[in-house]
C-alpha cells in the first residue's frame, strides 16, 4: 500500500459516497487509475465495505456502556464459547480482546438503563465462564473519528 492508496482510504473514510471523479480529483489521479485502485483495495479486503454513519441517540440508543469482562478460565473452549455468545448479542457493537487485567472490552448501546440491566441479567449472565463484569457509562463524546491517522513511517 502506498501513499496514494492511503489518501484514497482517508477520503473514503471521510465520505464513502464520493463519486469516482470527485475521489480522483481529491487524490490527484485520473478517474480510471483511481477506480482500479479502489477496486483493488476492495478485492484485497483493505476496504471492507461502506456504511452510513447514524446519530446513535436519534436512532433511539442514547446510552453507551463500556464493559470490561474477565473470564474464569482461558481455555480454547471457554474463550470460543464467550466469543460466540458475544457475536450473537446485537447491542454489543464492539468487542476487543485485551492485554492486561481485563480479558475483553465491550462497547454496548442501549435505549436506557433498564435495557442495560435486562441485557446484563439475561444474555450476558447466561454466558458461561465469566468471572466479572465491570461497567462504565459514557455521558458524552469528546472525539469520535473514523478516519485513520497517517502511519508514522508514511510521508
Amino acid at each position: 500500500m502506498d501513499e496514494v492508496d492511503r489518501a484514497i482510504i482517508r477520503e473514503l473514510q471521510e465520505d464513502g459516497r464520493l463519486t469516482n471523479q470527485d475521489l480522483a480529483d481529491r487524490v490527484r489521479l485520473s478517474p480510471s487509475p483511481c477506480l482500479r485502485r479502489v477496486r483493488r483495495l476492495e478485492e484485497s479486503g483493505v476496504v471492507q465495505g461502506y456504511t452510513a454513519l447514524v446519530d446513535q441517540a436519534a436512532f433511539g440508543l442514547p446510552v453507551t456502556a463500556f464493559v470490561r469482562i474477565r473470564l474464569e478460565r482461558h481455555t480454547t473452549d471457554s474463550v470460543g464459547v464467550f466469543e460466540e455468545h458475544v457475536r450473537r448479542i446485537a447491542h454489543i457493537q464492539d468487542c476487543y480482546l485485551m492485554a492486561g487485567s481485563t480479558d475483553y472490552l465491550l462497547r454496548i448501546v442501549v435505549e436506557d438503563l433498564q435495557e442495560y440491566e435486562r441485557l446484563v441479567r439475561g444474555p450476558l449472565h447466561s454466558i458461561p465462564g465469566i468471572a466479572s463484569i465491570d461497567t462504565e457509562f459514557a455521558f458524552g463524546i469528546v472525539k469520535q473519528s473514523r478516519v485513520f491517522p497517517r502511519p508514522a513511517g508514511a510521508r
